[in-house]
């Protein structure tokens, strides 16, 4: 028996609890994992709360790392003992242990902990499908990043910085915009005492970003958009500050052509070798510091819900992670 935290039923972060689930033994293309670290990330809220719906009973989370104590028939590059993460799902990463598709792991080098791994695999993967292909970066891009000082926000500054962009930064207070500069911010807006689009067209020359990447959602939106440039594209990835409200398509147009999209992580990673590729390159910068990533901030595995309270109150900054 293992302990995992599940949800009866949607709702608050108090429908997390802890259960005893049975393992069996790994099938054909299966190991058995034992969690060391696992990563808490922003939809795991959205199943908890039901905006992305789970069967239920659910187990959230969606990425993971641990060492390997047995594997399925079939299986090849994986043995007892190896360490490895995950950063695609499938849910059910909030546990002591699990049953997963080989296929969903990939080793760690020894220069990547398990606490890092855990606490950068799906946010690093988020990372290049965002700059690589949902909006491919080059050289002289000017680009407005939402949340810097979050997880995902810290990798996007530090990664769009070395593909040669420039990068406006929002954060939420003097400390998290410390936090943006440090990750090679070029300049930082505290969103919560300035006119977002203002400054931007101040910091542009009025000319306007040529990518807003936004994972705040319905406080941020308008403002994303009015800092585009004519033909800009607006990447909102994800909603920490409620759901977006409908807009006519016409708003697009007005505000100069504008491109729309909403990423999920699931499509640009279905592909198997686009995802092994990702995860490769995230954890060669990782392992050779090219990616900064901070100590993640720990809670234990039966208090996921003072972790969802802590995360959905945006008094987190860089990753949490879950130990078992």
């Amino acid at each position: 028996m293992v302990v995992a935290m599940q949800c009866a039923q949607v709702g608050g972060p108090e429908m997390l609890q802890p259960v005893e689930v049975t393992l069996t033994a790994p099938g054909p293309n299966q190991i058995r994992l034992r969690h060391t670290a696992i990563g808490l990330n922003y939809i795991d809220v959205y199943h908890r709360s039901g905006l992305y719906p789970l069967p239920l009973p659910a187990t959230p989370g969606m990425e993971a790392a641990g060492v390997v104590e047995a594997v399925g028939a079939s299986v090849t590059g994986l043995k007892p003992g190896d360490r490895v993460a995950y950063g695609r799902g499938p849910v059910g990463a909030y546990a002591q242990a699990r049953v997963i598709a080989a296929q969903e792991c990939v080793l760690l080098p020894d220069a990547v902990s398990d606490q890092i791994a855990a606490s950068a695999m799906l946010k690093g993967l988020t990372t290049w499908y965002l700059l690589h292909e949902t909006f491919p970066v080059a050289k002289g891009d000017t680009l407005l990043v939402h949340a810097a000082a979050g997880g995902v926000g810290q990798l996007l500054v530090q990664w769009a910085k070395q593909l040669g962009a420039r990068v406006i930064a929002t954060a939420g207070s003097a400390a998290k915009a410390d936090i943006a500069r440090q990750c090679g911010a070029d300049a930082v807006i505290l969103y919560r005492q300035e006119d977002v689009a203002a400054r931007v067209r101040s910091l542009t020359d009025g000319r306007g970003v040529d990518v807003v990447y936004d994972a705040v959602g319905q406080s941020t939106f308008t403002g994303s958009l009015d800092s585009l440039k004519p033909k800009g594209m607006m990447v909102s990835y994800g909603q920490a500050s409620g759901p977006i409200p409908p807009m006519e398509l016409s708003e697009l147009g007005k505000r100069g052509s504008l491109y729309l999209t909403r990423p999920s992580l699931m499509d640009y990673m279905r592909d198997e070798a686009t995802y092994q590729k990702a995860a490769r390159v995230l954890l060669a910068k990782l392992a050779d510091g090219s990616l900064r990533v901070a100590a993640p901030t720990p809670y234990p595995l039966t208090e996921a819900a003072a972790a969802h309270t802590a995360l959905e109150a945006r008094q987190t900054t860089g990753s949490v992670i879950l130990l078992p």
